[in-house]
């Protein structure tokens, strides 16, 4: 299907500036193949938002199980995963499930009730891998693990994480930081048999090396800071190859990983999976170096070179896809060419490099983005979570 550009992205895209690198596109310039949530109403606002099976409110986290679906949203604001079984042929197409309150009508943290196995207080990372689905649930202070893609409402999580049961969700458990324990967890992935935890509270990464089997199961390693017990932003010593500060987004790269560290405006990248606690990223992007965190390096206007907190990460083929939240954009990199300081080669969502802005300044249209938070892939498709337009786009990534 062909989608076509607004008047504005064609007419800007046209005005590159000068000694600025030509961008590509990052994913296919005739816009997405489908909208997930994000009704557009009078004067091309979104719709005011309400608890329905057709509708977004703030969505952080996206998931592709499959190139036909199903297809998991942390719809944040509603505190609640939606699930859609198949890709959809058409826009704005309902859930067919949901977990984390009584019915597509409702709202509220935790289902206005107490924590349990299928309640959620604002959702934000998703995961699949090995018919195995992971969700961080971040103010709940705990990771929820389902063995078995639920299909179906509310199936109850047969795992949890950074607690020591379903009904209990203290921050750190009460106590101070441990291997068990989580604290604002905002991102998870599953990279082949391992868990990774952005353990944003606690400024930090958790491993597990295997996919947890038993409730409160503890990480196998820790990044962003020496030990477990330590949670010093930045691992307390000034921003520098080992510490973070708010970890966020991770992605698998050819024998290592990436973490985005949206707090030091940058993203962590390792060639190879670290053996130790608190071993140091090999190099970063976004920063000329590991001692630099100025979102836009300083500038009022980003370049190629630069990221303004930057939450979601993934991989399509042979690119690095990084949603670059404060400046409204994602852009991409060649996964062989990355090195310190790598300029990104490819973009959506703005004309140039040099621009940025919620929706490029305007009201919100098909191709625009609004904080994108999320970026998950299956093959050639993406899916966004363009929070701030309340919708999830799907859109494939460009050739």
């Amino acid at each position: 299907m062909r989608v076509r550009l607004s008047t504005t992205a064609h007419d800007l895209a046209a005005a590159q500036m000068p000694g600025m690198p030509a961008a590509l596109p990052l994913l296919d310039p005739r816009g997405p193949l489908r909208i997930v949530g994000g009704r557009a109403g009078e004067f091309g606002s979104t719709e005011p938002v309400a608890p329905r099976a057709d509708m977004l409110f703030g969505p952080r986290g996206v998931c592709l199980a499959g190139s036909d679906g199903p297809l998991y949203v942390a719809d944040t604001g509603h505190h609640r995963l939606m699930i859609w079984q198949r890709l959809s042929d058409q826009d704005h197409a309902p859930a067919d499930w949901q977990i984390g309150q009584p019915d597509f009508g409702h709202e509220g943290r935790n289902g206005k009730a107490y924590p349990g196995a299928n309640s959620l207080n604002v959702p934000t990372g998703v995961a699949s891998g090995a018919d195995v689905l992971a969700v961080a649930d971040a103010w709940n202070h705990r990771v929820l693990i389902w063995h078995g893609l639920p299909r179906a409402s509310n199936v109850p999580a047969d795992i949890v994480l950074g607690q020591e049961n379903f009904h209990e969700n203290q921050a750190n458990r009460g106590g101070g930081a441990t291997a068990a324990t989580l604290h604002w967890c905002y991102g998870v992935a599953i990279i082949g048999e391992r868990l990774l935890v952005a353990d944003t509270g606690n400024r930090r990464v958790l491993i597990w090396h295997e996919l947890p089997v038993r409730h409160g199961q503890p990480a196998d390693e820790v990044l962003g800071q020496a030990d477990f017990a330590s949670r010093d932003e930045n691992a307390g010593t000034g921003v520098n190859a080992v510490g973070m500060r708010w970890p966020h987004g991770l992605a698998a790269i050819e024998g290592g990983f990436c973490v985005a560290d949206a707090g030091n405006n940058r993203i962590m990248v390792w060639r190879e999976w670290p053996q130790a606690n608190g071993a140091p990223c090999d190099f970063v992007l976004g920063q000329p170096g590991f001692n630099s965190c100025e979102h836009n390096g300083g500038a009022y206007s980003p370049n190629a070179g630069v990221v303004n907190m930057p939450y979601g990460l993934a991989t399509s083929g042979a690119r690095l896809l990084a949603a670059d939240t404060a400046n409204s954009r994602l852009i991409g990199w060649r996964i062989d060419e990355l090195q310190e300081g790598t300029a990104a080669g490819f973009l959506t969502g703005q004309p140039d490099f040099a621009a940025k802005g919620d929706n490029r300044w305007q009201a919100p249209c098909r191709d625009s983005l609004c904080w994108p938070y999320g970026i998950a892939t299956w093959g050639d498709l993406a899916a966004v979570a363009d929070s701030g337009n309340n919708r999830v786009l799907l859109w494939r990534v460009a050739p």
